[in-house]
């Protein structure tokens, strides 16, 4: 040390390391900001005529390649300069200076290189994103070659050890990006119940099918083409429901779909003379004034079902399963339900709602889907083996259970409260 003198070569080495250390915080930050900065942000940007935008989406479309490169980057300039760092103590101190450029370069690198621009580039991601584009773009076209043979190494050893790489599978889906983060956003309150449930409603349609939401055949309002047509008048004006479906002989054979205002529309016209009213009634054919049924699937997604009401202009459907037996009845108001929530008028007669407690049970419908249970309660009952609750409760009971039975799973109490014939009519639900 005594005989170091600090000339050019020290002051030379010394800038060289600053020149360095700031190459690898630059690395360093656009890591962090092409990386964390929002993919959507930055479309909204270009959309605008943003071209450093653009340019940063563009660079991030092959993250393997980017990642790749900016690693190259980084650990060439730490090695750089750790490497002068090294030399230079040594002269100064002999073999001791190894243990403190160790020390002084795990500060220098820490705080200036890592640290400091990755906690800039979070707090700015977009606009950090932005500015940093154009000179990273630069740096991965000039690694491109260094980082696709590494690339190829990399995979090669891995295919060794059987684990199998795809370049192309996103790390995280943009559905369940948006999930995640509605999720958090409500859990930090900045996004209410109802707007996370409509959003995650509307992206669950895909997910879910038509048996699940459907209107079981038990629940179906039907009628007789065999009746006289007075009766089927009243029972059309007595019902809740516009459309009905229409049967021959069997309730299985659905011959038609009566519109309560297409007949009441056929009744006026019939019945405007008074001479030939009897005569007119006698001869009126309820089929000639019904649609033709429409039947879908029982496995239809749901996003699909919307898809194909808006195209064919009908809201109502009836649903089958593979043998073409009669399932149940889907509309498009029950598709429009699972996104928005419950949809009630004057004339609805639905049984899905909550009654609480105070003592924190609730009373249910057994009819009522568990997944219309869990959003208003915000519970998580599972709903992979069954549609309702009551098939929930039948699928872990394993049996009918009779009225006043008890069962305890998922951490929930369940009561039977009511059974009729073999179905469970309600349930007294608490969470323990």
């Amino acid at each position: 040390m005594e005989n170091f003198e600090f000339g050019r070569e020290f002051w030379i080495t010394v800038g060289a390391v600053f020149i360095l250390l700031i190459m690898s915080g630059f690395f360093s930050g656009s890591e962090t900001a092409l990386t964390a900065a929002s993919r959507s942000k930055l479309q909204t940007k270009a959309n605008k005529g943003s071209a450093g935008a653009a340019r940063a989406l563009n660079v991030t479309n092959d993250t393997e390649g980017l990642i790749g490169s900016i690693l190259l980057g980084n650990n060439l300039v730490n090695i750089l300069a750790t490497s002068l760092i090294t030399a230079l103590f040594t002269q100064m101190m002999g073999e001791n200076g190894i243990l403190l450029a160790t020390l002084v370069m795990t500060f220098l690198v820490l705080v200036f290189a890592e640290v400091l621009p990755k906690t800039y580039a979070i707090t700015n991601a977009e606009s950090a994103a932005i500015s940093v584009s154009r000179p990273i773009s630069v740096f991965v076209f000039i690694f491109a070659p260094i980082v696709s043979f590494v690339r190829f190494l990399v995979r090669g050893v891995l295919w060794i050890f059987g684990v199998a790489t795809d370049p192309d599978t996103n790390i995280l889906a943009v559905r369940e990006e948006i999930a995640g983060a509605l999720t958090l956003g409500h859990q930090e309150g900045v996004v209410e119940k109802e707007d996370r449930d409509r959003i995650l409603g509307a992206l669950d349609l895909s997910d879910r099918t038509v048996e699940e939401i459907m209107l079981h055949r038990s629940g179906i309002e039907m009628i007789d083409v065999s009746l006289p047509a007075e009766e089927i008048l009243s029972q059309c004006l007595e019902s809740a429901h516009t459309r009905l479906p229409l049967y021959r002989g069997n309730p299985e054979n659905i011959v038609g779909v009566i519109h309560a205002k297409d007949l009441a529309r056929a009744m006026v016209k019939l019945t405007r003379d008074n001479k030939i009213r009897e005569k007119a009634l006698e001869q009126f054919k309820v089929l000639d004034v019904a649609m033709e049924p429409y039947f879908v699937p029982e496995t239809t997604p749901l996003d699909d079902q919307m898809r194909q009401f808006l195209k064919r202009h009908t809201h109502f459907a009836l649903v089958v399963d593979e043998y073409g037996a009669l399932q149940g009845l889907i509309t498009l108001e029950d598709i429009l339900e699972e996104i928005v929530g419950e949809i009630t008028d004057e004339f609805d007669t639905s049984g899905n709602s909550v009654t609480k407690a105070q003592d924190g049970h609730v009373i249910v419908d057994g009819a009522m889907t568990i997944r219309d249970l869990n959003r208003a309660q915000e519970w998580n009952l599972p709903d992979e083996e069954a549609n309702t609750l009551a098939g929930l409760v039948i699928h872990e009971a394993q049996m009918i259970p009779s009225e006043g039975q008890v069962f305890v799973f998922y951490d929930f109490r369940f009561e039977v409260v009511g059974r009729k014939e073999n179905r469970i009519i309600s349930l007294k639900i608490q969470k323990l």
